[in-house]
């Protein structure tokens, strides 16, 4: 079903020219760059059918976010652009083949992500390996786009995995999981002793902790409040000084009606200060249906808004506009690298509000147990798309794997078995996203002191992905001196 449209908000009106000067002149360059990026992603995101100037998350689609105040290209402005978003893309259900071609003789899509490649490649670096991965992401989607109109061969599993995570496919392995919720449900009065039993014991904790549909907004403005003061305990000292000040949970939440998603986090990004400066505005969109509990919705907050998505992208902006971080920085792009390590970020953004790297150092055992369903959807995601693509499962088969062995609630199962599994671009490069960054970020929050991969996660060295975080930090301690004890270790 289609949800109705959030409220309509007012605009911030466009920044004076005059007003620019608040991003370093250094960071106004790279033109053509700029222009080749915005092609890129925005004629994948015009073909998909999505929308980066709608304020709500129904209408967006690749690309999340245009926060730059550079004036839209013709990927977005020509006309044949707002003739095919019109008509869904090739997303819709009978795509309209002749809008299709009327905006490829306007716009040229694969020139475009073919000469970002080539610049990323002739760049090098950390920045070049990201902006090369974002380039191929745009190939596999553009690829995927004639697949769906029979314009060109299935594109394989892998190579969409690929793309979007930096690693081949494999299934989820829950069972690890399912024990730690098994020992606390039982701690907290509701044992099972097997797997049927064990779903209706989640379904009736979760029962018992069932988020009030009329308190959704109350409910997370307190937890908003309480992350951002964990999060000011443990993320923010680790952040350099000219971050620490940026607004990182400036969100309003809007419950919507029959959404096809459970939430959708819309960073805006486009309201401004009298200074010009901006003001890191964001929404999040969540269905009034959803069965979640409150422990459940104290991750969600977390992961949606601080230290998550919505902190990580007010960092981003600020430091694009303290000229730090190149054009690539201003677009949110799906499927992507970068969107998995952002969603990596946000499935970590519970522990790392706490100061904590593993679940069960959290106190609180509801808190604990939360989490733990959370990361199970999560590796339900990835299952969903395995069983789907790979082995070529039914939905109906699907979606009771999702209830049985990942826990979801009959919702999740549903829709993640459905619109989004099964949905050529969502269901192969999105879905698997969510588990690969979740246990890179992990991985890494446990190798690196939080000095050095809070500040590399959240960007402050520079634009990093999935992959080429790890090219980052390895070139920041090979040129950073050993201290005197290591070398008098090193000596011996």
């Amino acid at each position: 079903m289609t949800p109705r449209k959030a409220p309509q908000r007012k605009r911030a009106p466009a920044r004076p020219a005059s007003r620019r000067a608040a991003r370093p002149r250094a960071a106004q360059g790279e033109n053509g760059l700029s222009r080749t990026t915005a092609t890129a992603i925005l004629g994948v995101d015009a073909l998909w059918g999505g929308d980066v100037m709608n304020p709500s998350g129904a209408g967006r689609f690749v690309a999340d976010s245009w926060y730059s105040d550079e004036p839209l290209p013709a990927a977005y402005t020509h006309p044949a652009a707002a003739r095919l978003r019109g008509t869904g893309g090739v997303a819709a259900r009978d795509p309209d083949r002749a809008a299709v071609d009327a905006y490829l003789a306007a716009v040229d899509v694969p020139r475009a992500i073919g000469e970002l490649a080539g610049a990323a490649r002739a760049m090098g670096g950390p920045r070049g390996a990201y902006l090369e991965a974002l380039a191929g992401s745009c190939e596999v989607m553009w690829d995927l786009a004639l697949e769906v109109l029979g314009r060109g061969p299935e594109v394989p599993y892998e190579r969409c995995v690929v793309a979007s995570t930096g690693r081949a496919p494999e299934p989820s392995t829950p069972e690890r999981k399912r024990e730690e919720v098994t020992a606390l449900l039982a701690g907290a009065g509701y044992p099972s002793s097997s797997p049927g039993g064990l779903v209706a014991a989640v379904d009736a904790w979760r029962r018992d902790r069932l988020v009030p549909r009329g308190s959704i907004r109350q409910l997370a403005t307190a937890f908003v409040a309480e992350l951002e003061a964990e999060t000011a305990r443990h993320l923010a000292p680790h952040l350099p000084p000219s971050l620490r000040a940026i607004p990182r949970a400036n969100i309003e939440f809007l419950p919507i009606e029959n959404a096809w998603f459970s939430g959708s986090m819309n960073y805006i990004g486009r309201a401004r200060e009298r200074d010009g400066s901006p003001r890191y505005e964001a929404t999040y969109e969540v269905n009034a249906a959803l069965e979640i509990s409150v422990p459940e919705f104290a991750h969600l907050v977390s992961h949606e808004v601080v230290p998550g998505h919505v902190t990580n992208f007010a960092l981003a902006q600020g430091l694009y506009f303290q000229g730090r971080l190149g054009f690539e920085a201003s677009v949110l792009t799906m499927n992507t690298r970068g969107a998995a390590l952002s969603e990596g970020i946000a499935n970590n953004a519970l522990l790392m509000a706490h100061g904590v790297t593993e679940v069960g150092e959290v106190p609180d055992p509801d808190l604990r147990l939360g989490l733990l369903l959370a990361l199970l959807q999560d590796d339900a995601k990835n299952q969903s798309s395995w069983l789907t693509w790979q082995e070529g499962r039914q939905r109906e088969e699907v979606a009771r794997v999702l209830r049985s062995d990942y826990l979801c609630s009959e919702e999740r199962a549903d829709k993640l078995s459905g619109t989004w599994g099964r949905h050529p671009l969502l269901g192969r490069m999105s879905l698997p996203a969510y588990r690969a960054g979740s246990e890179k970020v992990a991985e890494l929050r446990r190798r690196h002191p939080p000095e050095v991969i809070l500040p590399a996660l959240y960007n402050a060295f520079g634009l990093v992905d999935l992959v080429t975080i790890d090219q980052l930090l390895d070139e920041r301690r090979r040129a950073s001196p050993r201290r005197p004890r290591e070398r008098r270790r090193a000596r011996r």
